[in-house]
């Protein structure tokens, strides 16, 4: 990486995550070894059998779920509540709570100095949203009539139902309530989302379009339509045992993903502007980057998108493997995609050649949430100089040649990936440094 170019560190953190809703929180859970898992609340168990969820269950979408903002943007913000879908609330919160922590209010910056670039799942509608209208619809045997849905059932939904899940709506109430008239971008690409907003902040700042970019995610597993899809269509860990132990990356009796919630941001700020604010840094990001393979028939191929990934990144920091002190990896907890990872990780850096932490143990897979409190939890292990435990990896894989960490650790050198990817061969990659200047 050419060091002429303007740095890029990292001065806020917000969170909402089965283990807590701040730095502090999380940070706390994990050094506790705090599971966020738990049986599942508001499933229909007899259809969704899952064994555990990482739920945010403390975020009920009330204004003081947001922080402390301006009045008048708070009062806008509880209005537009209501348009508002969960995954889009824990978004908007999570970017709120971010801008808080660094100390940014309306006119800390000017307007066309900051921006966003906000990532997340693809958004579904809830089946209840159209009860009303599909009622309106039936004779009175119970049997819906579709020639009627336009006169009868069309009038009986919420006239603004849509705008509560487009996946470019966490990105639109940040910049609207926040005045954010710089660069603003939505990219829905599942897990692979964090990496590729950290490059699109990065590289907005380093171009000089910005000064500040609020990063954001926001995703589930657990909303009706979305845990119905991740059921029959992904290797979920279900049946009826301990639910804090439902998640174990890397082990070798792994039982599968287990869903989550959650969101998260971080504010990127050139670090003269930091430096000049007097503001805390809790970190530097060096590179982002983003990679996807899929091969013959589009068969996704994991492994060579997540090693063309690493090594991308490593190239944009202009780092050798033996540089990296940790990697907070994707651990999904499944046979097939903690196998794949492992091996992607042992091509790059030698087999169990770099400590490998995997936080999902603690909260599932909260989506494209899930990206953004790992790298939390990597910077805060950078500040703290202590790498946390894997939980539940009690045996661990033969085949998954990876040092994963399983007692607490002193951080060796202060620099660690972040790395995410996703069913369709989607990866993307952060390397973050402890500041010290």
């Amino acid at each position: 990486m050419d060091r002429s170019e303007r740095r890029v560190v990292i001065t806020g953190i917000g969170v909402l995550s089965p283990i807590g809703r701040s730095p502090q929180e999380i940070w706390e859970a994990v050094l506790a070894r705090r599971s966020g898992l738990a049986r599942p609340t508001g499933l229909p168990r007899d259809v969704i059998p899952l064994r555990a969820a990482g739920e945010v269950r403390e975020f009920t979408g009330n204004i003081k779920d947001f922080g402390e903002m301006d009045k008048e943007a708070q009062k806008n913000l509880r209005k537009a509540l209501k348009v508002m879908c969960r995954e889009c609330q824990m978004g908007v919160a999570a970017g709120q709570l971010a801008l808080n922590d660094a100390g940014i209010r309306i006119g800390t910056f000017e307007p066309e100095r900051i921006g966003t670039s906000f990532g997340s799942d693809y958004m579904v509608s809830e089946p209840q949203e159209f009860l009303e209208g599909i009622k309106a619809c039936l004779d009175r045997d119970g049997v819906f009539h579709f020639e009627r849905w336009a006169g009868e059932g069309m009038p009986r939904l919420f006239p603004l139902w849509l705008l509560k899940y487009l996946p470019n709506m966490p990105a639109s109430h940040l910049t609207i309530y926040n005045d954010l008239r710089g660069p603003s971008n939505s990219l829905t690409l599942r897990e692979a989302s964090p990496g590729v907003c950290l490059a699109d902040g990065l590289n907005a700042i380093r171009a000089g379009r910005a000064d500040c970019m609020v990063v954001g995610v926001t995703g589930t597993r657990l909303s009706l339509m979305k845990a119905l899809h991740t059921v029959q269509q992904e290797e979920v860990a279900l049946g009826d045992e301990e639910p804090t132990t439902a998640c174990r990356p890397f082990d070798k009796d792994r039982p599968g993903m287990v869903p989550g919630e959650g969101a998260a941001a971080v504010i990127l700020e050139d670090s003269r502007s930091a430096v000049g604010r007097g503001v805390k840094i809790y970190g530097e990001v060096l590179a982002a980057a983003s990679a996807a393979v899929a091969g013959r028939h589009c068969v996704a191929d994991r492994k060579a998108a997540l090693i063309l990934v690493l090594r991308a990144v490593l190239q944009q920091a202009g780092m050798r493997p033996s540089d990296i002190g940790f990697v907070m990896a994707h651990g999904l907890g499944t046979q097939s995609c903690d196998r794949e990872e492992a091996e992607a990780l042992a091509e790059v850096f030698g087999p169990r050649g770099v400590p490998v932490i995997a936080a999902k143990s603690y909260f599932g897979n909260l989506g494209a949430g899930a990206g953004l409190v790992e790298l939390a939890l990597g910077v805060l292990a950078l500040n703290h100089k202590q790498l946390f435990a894997t939980l539940n990896c009690d045996d661990p894989d033969p085949a998954c040649p990876v040092d994963v960490v399983r007692e607490p650790r002193e951080v060796s050198r202060p620099v660690f990936v972040n790395v995410n990817v996703t069913p369709q061969g989607q990866a993307s990659a952060a390397i973050v440094a402890a500041w010290n200047e």
